[in-house]
This record gives C-alpha cells, structure tokens and sequence, in this order.
C-alpha cells in the first residue's frame, strides 16, 4: 500500500520536512517514488509546499495520507474531511480521561439544578402574597317575635 507522509530532513533540534509517497512497510528514510513538497514547521510562518496536482493524483490512485499528512491536506483545503486523530492514548489515559469528563458533567448539572431550585426560590419570594379577605363578624341573630 502507497502512503503520503513526511520524510525528517534538517538539523538536529531543527526539523524540516519532505512530503513523499513510498511504500508503507518501507523506511522514509529507504527510498520513495517521488517528491511531492516540503514542509517547515519551525519558521514563523510555516512553508509548506506541496505540488497540489501531484497530491490529487497520488490520492486518486489509492496513495493513503499518514494522519499529519491528512491533517495538513485538511487545513489546506484539498481534502474535505474531519481532522485525524494523530495522538494516541493508553487504555489507562483514556479511562481517567472519560472519568473526568463525566465528573465535571456530573458538576454542571447539579450546578444547573442548583441554579434552577434558587431561581425558583427567588420567584416564588417576588411574588406578592395575597392579602387575607377580612373576615367579618357574624351577624347577632335577630329577635323576632317568635323566637321570643
């Protein structure tokens, strides 16, 4: 299988990149089939220069970009997909990972409850209360004369 990935050139704590198609099972270091650009991380302004044409018809045959390489075609425009995973975590990283993103989901909500219950609170102390209908007093009997 062909792969588009980026070959280390450059100086020690200086990295420059190539981007080349080789064979996935061999070294970037063993040999390629062609150039397709370059890639310099370290200057201010990034250089990247890759032969878009090239990219295209390498990707067209069936040449799979590495994950940084797909990464960079994204950000460049010539592939119209998600960005690629490019770091990978432990089984253990992961777990304390999603154990901390249900806690703090776990927080917002009781936060959102919280919030919730003391606007209700405060709603319900806003509201006037209802002044009591006066009571009358009941009327004394009247006295007739049949009563008498």
């Amino acid at each position: 299988m062909l792969m588009i990935r980026l070959q280390r050139m450059g100086k020690t704590k200086r990295p420059a990149y190539r981007l080349i198609v080789s064979d996935k099972h061999k070294d970037t270091q063993a040999g390629h089939l062609e150039i397709l650009g370059q890639y310099d991380p370290v200057q201010k302004n990034k250089v990247i220069n890759f032969k878009l044409d090239r990219v295209q018809h390498w990707l067209s045959v069936g040449a799979q970009p590495s994950a940084t390489v797909h990464n960079l075609l994204v950000n460049m425009g010539i592939i119209k997909e998600k960005k690629a995973g490019v770091v990978h975590f432990t089984k253990k990283r992961s777990q304390k990972m999603d154990k901390a993103k249900t806690d703090a989901e776990a927080k917002a909500a009781a936060r959102a409850e919280a919030e919730k219950a003391a606007a209700e609170a405060a709603k319900v102390k806003a509201e006037p209360i209802p002044e009591p209908e006066p009571v009358s007093e009941p009327t004394p009997p009247v006295e007739t004369e049949a009563t008498q």
